[in-house]
């Protein structure tokens, strides 16, 4: 049986982000996902000025990303229709982009095996055993793909970045049962876009679905993924999503940004989001839990991948700091981390959420953000995570360049 110093359930972004910050500090790393690379992921695909400078730290280099699109500004709907655009920042780095799941995952796990992680793909985890010094797992080959050998694998730490029904969480009994998510997704991709959704990314905040919104996303080739998030338990049912998608998709002002030759590229598909950090464990003895399987997600935009890349870098930085023979300091570590850095943010995103219910103060709190150049930039980078939810709120966090900082990439791609 194989003995590593860190074990990783799941390779995407939050598990791809602490193999290559354990790695880096010399642990033996192994990371371990049931499906094979490259693989798609529901998402809507965006990614933040925060993700991009996590990505830029793990060394990702965008040119390896097929579908990556640079991202300069969006266009905000409000609930009445009015239209505004906001720019972000020019010429000090990239603060937004749009990339498939597909690719950037599995330009992930690229790197990942570049940094000396053991990467094994088609393994299911059906085994989880903690002792007192190490956690021991048990994966199953994909019988089907043609690996049909098992895997016993041993570890003094273990990080759960396997979703938000994480099978490590039900194997170690420290699952909440029932729990379906705060949010829920519908994504299509469309090919053929021609309107102004081929280049441009919109956001529409349609009277009927706050607080969620309709989105469409540009990716590279005149492709674009078009979806829309919903609070669970609002007015719409989430077993409403599918009836009302043909509806919503023929609003004009949504059939005009997609053009008339737009046409689905695949079939729609729909995913629960979890966004209950405070609720959720982080950690249990031995194994820390990342991403989705912390419940990470963005409670007011539903944004996941940022989160999963924070959370999975401070878990391997506590594991780091840690001794092997005291697990209790790894998870103090990065329970203070996560609450110092990421739980009053949700808090506060949880509470703009309410407000966004309603269509008039919805309507009057964007109409707000667009006064004038100076509220429309920092609103801009502000959504896009370029500096924390709360940072106002939170003077420890404060620094000379907290609201002007660059982007990612220095020399934007």
């Amino acid at each position: 049986m194989a003995r590593w110093d860190v074990a990783i359930v799941g390779a995407g972004p939050g598990g791809c982000a602490a193999a290559i910050t354990a790695a880096r500090a010399g642990q033996r790393v192994v990371m371990v996902d049931k499906a094979r690379f490259p693989r798609d992921k529901f998402c809507g695909d965006g990614l933040t000025a925060d993700a991009l400078r996590r990505l830029e730290g793990l060394g990702l280099d965008p040119a390896a990303v097929a579908s990556w699109q640079p991202v300069d500004q969006f266009h905000l709907r409000s609930p009445r229709g009015r239209e505004v655009v906001y720019r972000l920042p020019a010429g000090t780095g990239r603060y937004a982009a749009v990339a498939r799941r597909l690719d950037l995952d599995a330009a992930l796990v690229s790197r990942a095996r570049a940094e000396g992680v053991e990467v094994i793909e088609g393994a299911r985890l059906t085994g989880a055993h903690p002792s007192a010094d190490q956690v021991a797992l048990s994966f199953r080959g994909d019988r089907r793909a043609g690996s049909g050998s098992d895997l016993e694998v041993e570890a003094a730490h273990v990080i759960g970045a396997d979703g938000m029904w994480s099978p490590l969480r039900k194997l170690l009994g420290v699952d909440r049962g029932g729990y379906r998510g705060e949010w829920h997704a519908f994504r299509q991709y469309w090919r053929n876009v021609t309107g102004p959704a081929a280049d441009q990314l919109w956001i529409s905040f349609e009277p009927d679905l706050l607080p969620g919104y309709f989105w469409s996303f540009p990716l590279a080739g005149g492709t674009a993924n078009v979806g829309f998030g919903i609070r669970r338990g609002g007015a719409l049912s989430t077993q409403d999503m599918g009836s009302r998608w043909p509806e919503l998709l023929a609003r004009p002002h949504i059939r005009r940004l997609l053009g008339p030759e737009a046409e689905p590229e695949s079939a729609h598909r729909a995913w629960p989001i979890p966004a209950a950090l405070d609720d959720r464990l982080l950690v249990d003895g031995r194994v820390l839990f990342v991403g989705d399987a912390a419940a990470a997600t963005d409670p007011m935009t539903g944004e996941g991948i940022g989160q999963a890349l924070s959370t999975g870098t401070w878990a391997a930085e506590a594991i780091v700091a840690a001794r092997s023979d005291a697990p209790e300091q790894a998870a103090a570590h990065y329970q203070a981390t996560v609450g110092a850095h990421l739980a009053i943010d949700h808090r506060l995103a949880d509470r703009l959420s309410a407000v966004l219910a309603s269509p008039r103060l919805c309507h009057t709190v964007l109409a707000t953000t667009a006064l004038n150049d100076w509220t429309r930039r920092n609103f801009a980078r502000w959504l896009f995570e370029d500096y924390p939810r709360a940072i106002l709120a939170t003077p420890r966090r404060w620094h000379r360049h907290m609201l002007t900082g660059p982007g990612a990439w220095s020399d934007p791609t």
